[in-house]
């Protein structure tokens, strides 16, 4: 399951281009981070809501993976976000959650927080969605 993750990871060209990571796989449970750079940034400064939407998806989405058989795949076939304080720390860090598993829906939730240089969190954004396995 950890390689399926990590090689589908491997070929999304907009996580490489946000320099995102893995950070950790188990049944249910996928976390992805991403440093708060610049070129992901908006006006103010702040981590901008594609990143975190970006991050807090696909991490959603792998969770689902998880408790799928091999040889299948996702797609996100609907998710929200509420964004509920702005991204201004120097990293995002998206945990993304399977709440009900099934044969043709995977209902998830993704929290996305953001850390500061001395290791602090914040919850900046909760999203829930709907994941089909294809």
């Amino acid at each position: 399951m950890d390689q399926r993750i990590r090689d589908s990871f491997d070929k999304q060209g907009l996580m490489t281009s946000l320099d995102a990571c893995i950070d950790s796989i188990d049944k249910g449970r996928v976390v992805i981070s991403a440093p708060i750079r610049p070129e992901s940034s908006q006006q103010h400064g702040f981590a901008h809501a594609g990143l975190t939407f970006a991050l807090g998806d696909s991490a959603a989405g792998y969770s689902a993976l998880t408790t799928m058989a091999d040889g299948a795949e996702v797609l996100t076939a609907e998710m929200k976000i509420n964004l509920i304080a702005p991204a201004d720390g120097t990293r995002l860090i998206a945990t993304g959650e399977v709440i009900k598993p099934g044969r043709r829906l995977v209902v998830t939730r993704a929290t996305v927080e953001t850390e500061y240089a001395d290791g602090r969190r914040k919850i900046v954004a909760v999203l829930q969605g709907t994941m089909v396995p294809v």
